[in-house]
């Protein structure tokens, strides 16, 4: 089995592959101060409860967009996976032609989502995140990795604005009843849910016209679907797209 872990700023998504099988998934918080024997001590509750020994993992792969814990988690692998992880950054073979200026900027996360958009689903293609970042990643006809555009997440946005405007409240991210709130709380609802809706519709149509083309639009991360379901272009959410391009990319290493 592969252990494939995607790193973000909010949140750790696992995955434990038998071959091209997703078995397990789990979403854990991200926490950048904790040890490596406290990541090692979930791991090991995790392996337990899906009845997974330590010797079935045959290796693990990672993608982390928060660099201060790559050394914590790769002891954690060492110690409790017996495994040296496979870091996704430069050196390593992707498959994907990148035309990012510098293509060292380009997150980790961003890159395992172009590798199983463009397998999946084919080119060209716009792969929407909705992480702590919203992220927009544009593959051309022939496959190539061009670029993207990124904003603010839809959660730190919100919150923002309960930091930010004294008088409004903290709300949850939930779709509105209508779009013009009868109350402070359906309106700032609509705002957010609506309004990020009316952003990725604009961004992936400004995408179609400057490159003249019509691309397949995947979404994926934590409130995709929320989003998806009032956008007008979004035609998939595919909430497990990071964990299947790490995949795919620990096999293309595989025997190097």
């Amino acid at each position: 089995m592969i252990l494939a872990v995607d790193v973000g700023n909010t949140n750790i998504v696992l995955g434990l592959y038998e071959g091209r099988t997703l078995r397990r998934h789990w979403r854990l918080s991200t926490n950048r101060s904790a040890t490596a024997d406290e990541y090692g001590i979930l791991l090991t509750n995790l392996f337990q409860l899906a009845k997974v020994r330590v010797e079935e993992i045959e290796g693990v792969v990672l993608a982390n967009v928060v660099p201060p814990l790559t050394p914590t988690l790769e002891r954690c692998f060492r110690q409790y996976a017996g495994k040296e992880a496979l870091v996704i950054g430069p050196g390593i073979r992707t498959g994907l032609n990148i035309r990012y200026e510098n293509p060292k900027e380009v997150g980790a996360d961003r890159i395992a989502n172009a590798v199983a958009g463009l397998e999946l689903y084919g080119s060209p293609l716009v792969v929407v995140d909705f992480g702590t970042a919203t992220t927009f990643d544009y593959l051309d006809e022939s496959g190539a990795y061009i670029g993207g555009a990124i904003v603010p997440g839809i959660g730190i946005s919100a919150e923002a604005l309960y930091q930010r405007a004294a008088k409004l409240p903290r709300i949850e991210l939930v779709k509105p009843p209508t779009v013009i709130g009868r109350n402070t709380v359906v309106a700032m609802q609509a705002g957010m849910i609506y309004g990020y809706a009316g952003q990725v519709d604009g961004i992936v149509r400004r995408i179609a016209r400057e490159f003249n083309v019509q691309p397949r639009v995947i979404a994926t991360g934590g409130l995709a679907e929320l989003i998806a379901s009032e956008s007008e272009t979004i035609e998939k959410v595919d909430p497990l797209l990071t964990l299947e391009g790490l995949r795919l990319v620990y096999e293309r290493n595989r025997n190097l």
